[in-house]
């Protein structure tokens, strides 16, 4: 109670000269840094949305959800409890409501401090000064001290800006369009966005491929390079600007009639435990096969696709009952019951013990010789890799955009990025931050270089 009525007397103050002052500059500054970052200066005069911008120009912009959303829950408690006491009756009777505003108020400034410190530690980190500018900036009456000067001293410049992709980026970001195949699957996607805190943000860009017929491929890429939201393109769950096509026809155009080309097996498994395997599969073959197949035809079709991954024998158990091996086989049969001629897997090993992955992947290999595309993200390559045919490595670029850093052979991949494992592959990609090598922007344009000249 003692710590809400000091805490209303603080919101309530009068006395607020000095932080209006205070303000004003540190919004002249703000928008001073903006602009040498490259963002638009009148960002600084949005209020919310500045927390988020500033965290983008210190390279926190995982942080600027949070850093926003705690100033704005803070300001909008803040005026509840004005309301609340707003005469000096209301003040007087001070109530268990009041209390826990306050309480909460207390608790998102604690977290908006932690994260003051984190997005201006990283400031001082993009102009590169002393850590002692951290005492001034963790304050709001002397924040203003650090935006004025780094804003206005042209001294000090930031060692990047936030949409800054070198020039030679810029103009190897067009690698031409791939060449649609007759048989097998074209990928030209230009680019695939969202929109998220106050920007249109790009996820995925310039992404173009030819996958044959009868490969298994395996895509690869670190945390955030996208390969979740470049299946998600592909198999036309989530459309980007792009061209899909899948044996001549286009996936996006004729979605309704190519959705039982595509299988997707999700890294999660979707599955009643009480319901047997057969029961489990009939009902995947009602879902996946088209209205016209007789119910004489969807149960042949599932007996086949038993047979095929070895769950004849426990067709009559129930789903709880099954290994760790043979749910991954049911999950995957639930969606072969179609017979697709492209098939995604997300991670269909994990929690697979070496030997179990091996027969699974030994298994997708057996289907891909039939002639279908399979593509499987998988964070344990090289223990199967043998199995593979072709590799995607997606990369984040500068500008945190996922972007094509190879596509071809298991042995060209290696020759092209001078590493025998691709697990090395992968860390040379990854940022330094994320424990990579942070070579991403050099592999991207080492291949678009490669794609351009054939």
């Amino acid at each position: 109670m003692i710590v809400a009525q000091i805490l209303l007397t603080v919101f309530l103050s009068e006395d607020a000269a000095l932080g209006m002052v205070a303000s004003a500059l540190y919004l002249v500054g703000l928008w001073k840094l903006f602009n040498k970052s490259g963002i638009k200066g009148w960002w600084a005069l949005v209020p919310f949305a500045r927390d988020y911008q500033l965290s983008r120009c210190a390279g926190r912009e995982n942080e600027g959800p949070v850093f926003s959303l705690a100033q704005f829950g803070i300001t909008a408690l803040e005026v509840v409890l004005l309301i609340n006491n707003r005469t000096e009756a209301q003040k007087a009777t001070f109530g268990t409501a009041d209390t826990i505003i306050a309480l909460l108020i207390l608790a998102l400034m604690l977290v908006h401090f932690i994260y003051c410190i984190r997005v201006w530690s990283g400031m001082i980190n993009v102009y590169g000064v002393k850590k002692r500018w951290l005492l001034l900036c963790a304050f709001v009456y002397t924040r203003f001290i650090p935006a004025l000067i780094w804003g206005f001293n042209p001294k000090y410049q930031p060692e990047w800006k936030v949409e800054d992709i070198s020039a030679e980026l810029k103009r190897l970001a067009t690698q031409g369009s791939a060449t649609v195949m007759d048989e097998g699957l074209t990928v030209n996607l230009t680019e695939r966005t969202a929109t998220e805190f106050f920007r249109k943000k790009v996820l995925l860009r310039d992404i173009h491929m030819a996958i044959p017929q009868g490969h298994m491929v395996l895509l690869l890429g670190g945390s955030g390079a996208g390969k979740t939201t470049y299946v998600n393109a592909i198999n036309g769950y989530e459309k980007a600007k792009a061209q899909v096509m899948l044996n001549g026809t286009d996936l996006y155009r004729h979605y309704k009639k190519m959705q039982y080309e595509v299988g997707f097996v999700p890294q999660s498994e979707m599955m009643r435990g009480k319901d047997t395997v057969l029961n489990t599969l009939l009902d995947a073959a009602k879902l996946r096969l088209p209205i016209e197949v007789s119910a004489k035809q969807r149960r042949e079709r599932v007996n086949e696709v038993m047979e095929i991954f070895g769950l004849t024998p426990v067709k009559d158990n129930l789903v709880e009952k099954l290994s760790g091996g043979q749910k991954k086989r049911l999950s995957i049969s639930m969606e072969f019951i179609s017979n697709p001629s492209l098939f995604i897997l997300d991670e269909p090993d994990s929690g697979l013990d070496g030997v179990m992955a091996r027969e699974l992947f030994e298994q997708l290999r057996k289907i891909a010789d039939t002639g279908k595309i399979v593509i499987v993200i998988t964070h344990t390559p090289d223990r199967v890799i043998d199995l593979f045919d072709d590799v995607i490595v997606l990369a984040k670029d500068s500008a945190r955009t996922g972007r094509l850093a190879y596509y071809g052979s298991i042995e060209d991949a290696r020759r092209f990025f001078q590493r025998e494992k691709m697990e090395q592959i992968v860390k040379s990609v990854n940022r330094k931050e994320e424990g990579g090598d942070g070579l991403a922007d050099d592999f991207v344009m080492k291949y678009a270089e490669v794609a351009k000249n054939g």
